[in-house]
């Protein structure tokens, strides 16, 4: 085991018994990735978080050749490589099945951006793929990367959820957020019309969130 840091791997492991945890993944239903110097490190194929070890994570190029591992990687390879490739400023991506969400996503909707914490961190709607068949990788791939965008939250129809962000951490955190708002739209819809963010808004919160939350930046506007 040479490429990649064994602290890399641990917070991988990390974060997959917290999304289990969380009741966002079941079993080998859901996975995690890291961008790597050599491509993208990943959760293997088949295997449950209680039991994952360092040694069973996959190093894979942006090409999609397995550069190392003595596992397959992902069945869900093709989403998180094709995300990488369009998406440079993504870090880190998560995969689960978390339950509001993914019922959301056997609706086939957009989630449009209803809460500040969505414009924040998602950066946008919460789109749904187009659904494609099990087994069907790479279709699955480019269609995840097509419904993503530039948001860091998006649905996979009939199936579950994608979340992005520059380190696991944030991605982990963009996941809890994409499911506390499938259960806003949930509720919110279920007492009368929703009354969205205007766009101005959603793009000016995002870049407040990713640049001046939390900074000296921040308090400046704040008594301006």
């Amino acid at each position: 085991m040479n490429a990649c840091s064994e602290d890399l791997r641990k917070e991988i492991i990390v974060a997959c018994l917290r999304l289990e945890e969380m009741g966002y993944v079941i079993g080998t239903y859901g996975n995690v990735s890291a961008r790597v110097k050599e491509g993208l490190i990943i959760t293997p194929s088949r295997i449950d978080d209680q039991s994952l070890v360092a040694e069973d994570l996959v190093v894979v190029s942006l090409e999609g050749k397995v550069l190392e591992g003595r596992r397959l990687p992902s069945s869900e390879l093709e989403v998180h490589r094709q995300i990488y490739v369009s998406r440079p400023d993504v870090g880190a991506i998560a995969h689960t099945h978390s339950l509001f969400a993914t019922a959301l996503s056997c609706l086939q909707e957009t989630i449009p951006v209803i809460v500040e914490e969505q414009s924040q961190v998602v950066g946008g709607e919460i789109r749904c793929t187009r659904y494609v068949p099990a087994g069907q990788h790479r279709n699955l791939g480019e269609e995840v990367a097509r419904a993503l965008g530039q948001s860091n939250g998006a649905l996979i129809a009939n199936h579950g959820t994608v979340s992005c962000g520059r380190t696991l951490e944030e991605a982990i955190f963009t996941c809890r957020i994409v499911e506390r708002v499938a259960q806003m739209r949930v509720l919110a819809g279920a007492c009368g019309k929703l009354t969205l963010i205007p766009q101005e808004h959603v793009t000016s919160e995002r870049e407040r969130w990713l640049h001046k939350y939390g900074s000296a930046a921040d308090r400046a506007v704040e008594t301006s």
